[in-house]
C-alpha cells in the first residue's frame, strides 16, 4: 500500500529540496526569498553540480523526489543538454549549473540584495 502525498507548503517544499540536493551532492546552494519580488514562486534554489552528468542526475532525482512525496510533477527543462536544468516545482523554482555556466549566467545577482546571501551549507 502507498502512502498519499504529502501536502506541501512552499517552506516544507523548500526544506525537502535543500535535502535532496544535499544528498546528491550539490554544491554552492543558494536560497532566495522571492516572496514579495515576484509573483512566480515564493522561493529560489539555485546550485552547482560538477558535471553535466551530475547536473542532469541531481535535476532527476529531485524531480522523482518531489513526485513520489508530494505527488507534485515538476517542469524540468535543460536536462538534455546538462549545462543548466531549471526544475519548476511551483512554489520552489530550482536552477542546477554546471560551475562555470552558472558563472556565465550569474542568476543569483539578479535575486539577492546587494551583499548577497551566504550559500546553505551542504
Amino acid at each position: 500500500m502507498t502512502t498519499p502525498p504529502i501536502e506541501a507548503t512552499s517552506e516544507l517544499l523548500l526544506a525537502e529540496i535543500i535535502e535532496s540536493l544535499n544528498d546528491d551532492k550539490a554544491e554552492e546552494i543558494v536560497q532566495i526569498d522571492l516572496r514579495g519580488k515576484s509573483a512566480m514562486a515564493d522561493h529560489m534554489v539555485v546550485c552547482s553540480g560538477r558535471s553535466s552528468r551530475q547536473v542532469g542526475a541531481i535535476s532527476e532525482k529531485l524531480a522523482d523526489r518531489l513526485k513520489q512525496k508530494f505527488g507534485r510533477h515538476c517542469k524540468v527543462e535543460g536536462k538534455g543538454q546538462g549545462d543548466w536544468v531549471l526544475i519548476d516545482a511551483g512554489d520552489v523554482i530550482v536552477h542546477v549549473f554546471r560551475p562555470e555556466v552558472r558563472e556565465f549566467y550569474q542568476i543569483e545577482k539578479m535575486w539577492l540584495p546587494v551583499g548577497g546571501a551566504a550559500p546553505t551549507q551542504n
